[in-house]
Order: C-alpha cells, then structure tokens, then sequence
C-alpha cells in the first residue's frame, strides 16, 4: 500500500528499508523468559542479550518495568547477588509458571510462523507471478 506524504499514516514508516524497524511489543516478554530460561542473569546483561537476539532497540525503564510485572505474575523471580566489584545486582531467573508460558508463546509463535510463511508466499507470488517467467517464444 502506498500514501502520499500528507497520507501516511503515523504508526507506519515512511521508507521501505527494514533497518529500524521496531520489533512488536508483544515480543518483549517472550523473548525475556527465553533469555532466562537459558541463563540467570541481572536486567543490564538481559538488554545486551535482547540487542544480539534482534531488538534494535531498548528501553531499560520498559525492561525493568517488565522485569517487575513478571515477578509480580510469579512467571520469575529474582534475588540480590553481591559481586566481587561495584553494588549488589538483582539476579533474574524463570520459574515453572514462567516457563509454562512461555511453552505458550511457543504454540502462538508456531501459528505466527505459519501465518507469515503463507503471506511471504503471497506477497512473493504477487511481486513475481509464474506467468511472468513463460518462455517468450511460446
């Protein structure tokens, strides 16, 4: 779908590259339990951990809140961890409900996934179809 300037709805970027495309806020919990379901870690090294997973960005006071409501919806828990060097860091880790969720996200993800393949499928079909690629000579 194409707008003119004056059109262009204000949720949807103007240009068509991908570069900073914002990945959906629905992912942000999905993608925290995973992280913790692989490794007990305190929110700064979750936010580095989201960036090499994808996100191109990140809000720290939107990750700590997160943070706070999963633990206030018992999916993880936390504890404070006196290191070596510098202050005493909040451990985040999963718990068996988090966990139960997150095999959830998971059936969600497979039906997205499938959802996203038939629209590529389309959309690719759309922009090349098969009956541009006869032989001339037919």
């Amino acid at each position: 779908m194409t707008f003119s300037k004056d059109e262009q709805p204000k949720n949807i970027p103007e240009s068509n590259t991908t570069d900073n495309v914002a990945v959906p806020k629905n992912f942000l919990i999905p993608f925290l339990l995973l992280s913790l379901k692989q490794w007990n870690m305190h929110g700064y090294k979750l936010m580095q951990v989201l960036l090499d997973l994808g996100f191109t960005t990140i809000d720290s006071s939107n990750v700590y809140r997160t943070l706070r409501q999963l633990e206030k919806d018992h999916y993880i828990k936390s504890n404070w961890e006196q290191g070596e060097e510098g202050p005493a860091k909040r451990i985040y880790s999963i718990t068996e409900e988090g966990e139960a969720f997150l095999k959830t996200c998971h059936s969600s993800f497979l039906q997205y996934q499938q959802m996203l393949q038939t629209f590529f499928s389309i959309y690719t079909n759309s922009l090349f179809p098969i009956s541009n690629f006869t032989d001339k000579n037919d």
